[in-house]
């Protein structure tokens, strides 16, 4: 019967007057930040006594509830032992405030409860709990429940800043062919104005003024940055059209305006991206050098490409080269077409003197729903001072 009565015996817990480090005296100590929330005074003593007995440190203890919502926020704990059963604001109410607080919800929180029943476990699990520890504490379940916990943490911050380093560097390479893709543009420009060098800083206030006319209209940012840039390029099928022609001071002839009208599709062909054979037939001609067309297909050359084809057509289907009319034509067409008849308008020309900008204006309106969208031209309007801004600040030279 003694043997019985001592097997009956309950087991003392260790005094935590004499509890060892659960972790090798040379392991350094921990810079995990841990908070103890319990309305205990007593309970948090002894957690935190545990915990720097196991090498943390950096420990703190609240009993008010409340108080520990400022607590949290202000340390951004590594991790929250967080009594289930406080008064006032619940231990599960806290917890599911820290998880719905965007800078909060990866804190690892391990409940401390005396309630065992499935009921409670499954509400602070379904609430975020990471993991539970039982009142009574124990310390030898406390130690790898806190650094399994911690693991977790540490892995989820190094995945976090890995994916914040990813996406600077994707920034940074986003940025860098975004500048790419810019000067190609440029160079596509400027190749068009020397080709056609009557016309000066032409395609430059097209873009700009197309740029300005898409903001009026209320549309897409990213839009109205891509088509500034990609209207530029509306012209370049003029360097598909012999001097003769293009430099012509007089008026042109039915054959020579018809050559003209085909720098639309020419431009269309030079900004859209070539078939295998079209590719041979570009390398085996030793004339050209140049591998403008291996540049990949984008989307802002696309857009590009459809300006050069259609800012030529009318509202009304009366344009060139397809005839197009209304909402059939591509929204960047409708708008550069409005940029580039008011530039050539204001603008000399070899076979015609600048006009004065309030007659442009004038015929600008009364081309409304005939050559023009109504809404491009509404846009355009909206914007005079702007439009006449660019117009002064790009003006070409004497």
């Amino acid at each position: 019967m003694p043997q019985l009565t001592a097997m009956l015996r309950p087991v003392a817990l260790p005094s935590v007057g004499i509890v060892k480090p659960l972790v090798p005296s040379t392991a350094p100590v921990s810079t995990a930040k841990i908070l103890v929330v319990d309305d205990e005074p007593l309970n948090v003593r002894v957690c935190q006594k545990y915990l720097r007995e196991l090498g943390y440190a950096k420990t703190r203890g609240v009993t008010d509830p409340i108080l520990a919502m400022d607590a949290i926020l202000e340390d951004r704990p590594d991790l929250i032992v967080l009594d289930l059963m406080t008064p006032v604001v619940s231990g599960l109410d806290l917890l599911q405030w820290i998880r719905s607080h965007s800078e909060l919800a990866q804190i690892p929180v391990l409940i401390l409860s005396a309630a065992t029943d499935r009921e409670t476990r499954l509400a602070a699990l379904n609430a975020g709990a990471s993991d539970f520890l039982t009142k009574p504490l124990d310390p030898f379940e406390l130690a790898p429940r806190i650094r399994n916990a911690l693991t977790i943490k540490r892995y989820q911050d190094q995945m976090r800043d890995y994916a914040k380093t990813l996406e600077e560097a994707v920034h940074a390479r986003t940025a860098d062919l975004e500048a790419s893709r810019l000067e190609v543009l440029h160079c596509l420009s400027r190749a068009v104005e020397y080709r056609d060098d009557h016309m000066g800083r032409h395609v430059e206030r097209v873009g700009r003024y197309a740029g300005i006319i898409a903001r009026s209209m209320g549309l897409d940012a990213s839009f109205c940055r891509d088509l500034a840039q990609a209207a530029q390029l509306h012209d370049i099928g003029k360097i598909g059209i012999p001097d003769e022609v293009l430099m012509k001071p007089s008026r042109l002839t039915p054959d020579e305006y018809e050559r003209v009208q085909k720098h639309a599709a020419v431009g269309k062909r030079i900004l859209e991206p070539r078939s295998d054979l079209e590719a041979d037939r570009v390398l085996q001609h030793v004339q050209i050098g140049s591998r403008i067309l291996d540049v990949p297909k984008s989307p802002l050359l696309s857009m590009a490409s459809r300006i050069a084809l259609t800012h030529h057509e009318k509202w009304d289907g009366s344009g060139y080269p397809a005839g197009l009319a209304g909402e059939d034509i591509p929204l960047e067409g409708r708008i550069t077409a409005v940029a580039d008849v008011f530039d050539a308008l204001s603008s000399r020309r070899p076979y015609k003197p600048a006009i004065a900008v309030e007659v442009c204006f004038e015929i600008m309106e009364h081309e409304r729903g005939s050559h023009f969208d109504p809404k491009a031209i509404d846009g355009f309007f909206a914007q005079r001072e702007a439009i006449i801004a660019v117009k002064n600040e790009l003006a070409d030279p004497d």
